[in-house]
């Protein structure tokens, strides 16, 4: 199943909610969206800094994790960032691909 890095930081009205809501009240709100779209997340961390949150995630497809992304988004309680994650093998595999390329001006 495909894993994401999500990195957000949450906007005034966005804190405003965390404040209100809790730590654990967030992280139920996160389990709901993540499993109804059959996924699940595997770790989440609150952080101060650039990152306010910090969630590893897996989905069943790439186009769970952008529907997600739009939704939270669009609610503009959030900015957020996605990174696909690849594990050590689909690295190996990676490597061992053909890939007919040409350098700018070769």
């Amino acid at each position: 199943m495909p894993k994401f890095l999500i990195q957000a930081t949450y906007t005034p009205e966005g804190t405003k909610g965390l404040l209100k809501e809790g730590a654990s009240g967030r992280r139920a709100a996160v389990d709901h969206v993540v499993t109804n779209l059959g996924g699940q997340v595997e770790a989440m961390y609150f952080a101060f800094g650039e990152d306010d949150i910090v969630l590893i995630v897996d989905f069943p497809d790439p186009v769970s994790m952008a529907a997600v992304s739009l939704t939270v988004k669009a609610s503009g309680a959030l900015h957020t960032r996605a990174t696909p994650l690849l594990t050590l093998d689909e690295i190996d595999e990676a490597a061992r691909r053909q890939v007919a390329f040409r350098s700018p001006g070769t």
